[in-house]
């Protein structure tokens, strides 16, 4: 990131500060039930496989409106879609909190899964579209608010926490109905794309082998990724507030990573490297708190250090997604949405039931070898990650330039231009 555009990043209308906010309660969401685990389990007398299903629920139904979520911004517009994805967030959370049952708080969390995949997936073209200071500005801003909203989430969930497991569902509830008003009153209205996009493009996708098997990886990668945060808090023995410090510093490490690590590791090792490195040390973390279960302080640390390997894997298998799929960025991001998130709603749960039926050990060994099958996988792509990354040196056509300058100086960028150009950041970073 250049110094011009960190020095813009923060001199932006209202509009974009209000979606900018929205953004980093979003990304909240993603840890932000973690610390309250053990406790929704202890108060409401489930098991730790019926509490996991909030992350099931959650990310399946994210996975499944990845598909739709293009076809329904093409329909209403970006603003509305925003507008849509908040209050269903708003009303989901706050009747999540509200409810007195884990099959009612599961099935809440489904549709704030809904709401969530509405608004990611315009959150950003709607901050480029408003922003000053150019692309390169916003998306410096868009990135703070990702890494803020990551690292924040368990600290926030585990605050509240404390003064009751409701807490941190009403939480979300309050601030997302302080970015909806900030969002209506703010954020102009956005025009509708001249064409409407397919319901069924993002599926179609899979039928290109480069887009299948880089999806496959990061499944697999996911399936890793959440069973240590679905199911280690239930390792530590820990309060609400020392769970949410615990996923705190795993968070910052991801958003660190994320943000600075993966380009920097990728400039110099190339991203096939890197990502070979990062999924063998995903596989080893898991396998040692798969071996080391029972003590709270190995699993502690193996937590927070599996941040910077979530931080570069979600920044460098969806990089290689969008530099190698023979789709339009916006699909490929849809369906990689799709089949990663898939494997990441399912893995907490089965998690529980592992350690129902066999041992407290079998699902992170089993995470760890879902890592490995998952670099065994990518090494399937591998002449093409090394491609991509060769056409990412090779200098700028003066017919693109002048394209892309020309692109620059339209006043009002329409939302699907703008996810044609920006897909590739916005999907990278969902926990991005």
């Amino acid at each position: 990131m250049s110094a011009s555009s960190v020095s813009t990043a923060f001199r932006q209308p209202r509009a974009v500060w209000a979606v900018a906010f929205a953004c980093v309660v979003s990304f909240m969401g993603i840890g932000l039930v973690d610390p309250i685990l053990p406790a929704l389990s202890k108060e409401l007398g489930a098991s730790p496989s019926q509490v996991t299903l909030l992350f099931t629920s959650y990310l399946v139904v994210t996975a499944v409106a990845m598909l739709v979520t293009g076809w329904v911004s093409s329909i209403l517009g970006a603003k509305r879609t925003l507008i849509a994805g908040l209050m269903l967030i708003i009303v989901f959370a706050a009747a999540a909190g509200s409810s007195d049952s884990i099959a009612g708080i599961v099935g809440f969390r489904a549709g704030w899964g809904l709401g969530n995949a509405l608004f990611i997936a315009t959150s950003l073209a709607v901050i480029v579209g408003s922003a000053t200071g150019g692309f390169a500005g916003a998306i410096v801003l868009y990135e703070t608010a990702l890494g803020v909203g990551i690292a924040a989430g368990p600290l926030v969930g585990g605050l509240l926490g404390t003064i009751s497991w409701r807490g941190p569902f009403f939480g979300v509830a309050v601030l997302m109905l302080i970015a909806l008003v900030a969002t209506v009153v703010f954020v102009d209205p956005t025009p509708k794309p001249e064409k409407t996009s397919s319901i069924i493009e993002p599926l179609a996708a899979l039928r290109h082998r480069s887009l299948a098997t880089t999806s496959v990886t990061g499944l697999l990668y996911n399936w890793a990724f959440f069973t240590i945060l679905g199911y280690a808090p239930f390792l530590m023995g820990l309060s609400a507030i020392q769970l949410g410090f615990v996923f705190f510093g795993w968070g910052i490490l991801v958003a660190l990573f994320a943000v600075f690590g993966a380009p920097m590791l990728k400039a110099r090792f190339g991203t096939p490297r890197t990502l070979y490195g990062a999924l063998t040390t995903m596989a080893i973390l898991s396998a040692v708190i798969g071996v080391w279960a029972e003590n709270r302080w190995v699993v502690i640390g193996a937590v927070i250090a599996s941040g910077v390997v979530v931080g570069l894997n979600n920044t460098l298998v969806t990089t290689a997604v969008m530099s190698i799929a023979p789709v339009p960025r916006p699909v490929a991001s849809a369906t990689y949405g799709f089949v990663r998130f898939i494997g990441g709603g399912l893995a907490p749960f089965a998690a529980g039931k592992l350690v129902e039926h066999y041992s407290v050990h079998v699902p992170f060994i089993v995470g760890a070898v879902t890592a490995v099958v998952a670099a065994l996988v990518l090494r399937t792509v591998h002449q093409a990650l090394v491609d991509a990354d060769a056409e990412e040196h090779q200098p700028v056509s003066h017919e693109r330039q002048d394209a892309e300058d020309a692109v620059s100086q339209i006043p009002v960028v329409e939302e699907e231009a703008i996810l044609a150009e920006t897909a590739l950041l916005e999907d990278q970073r969902f926990g991005r």
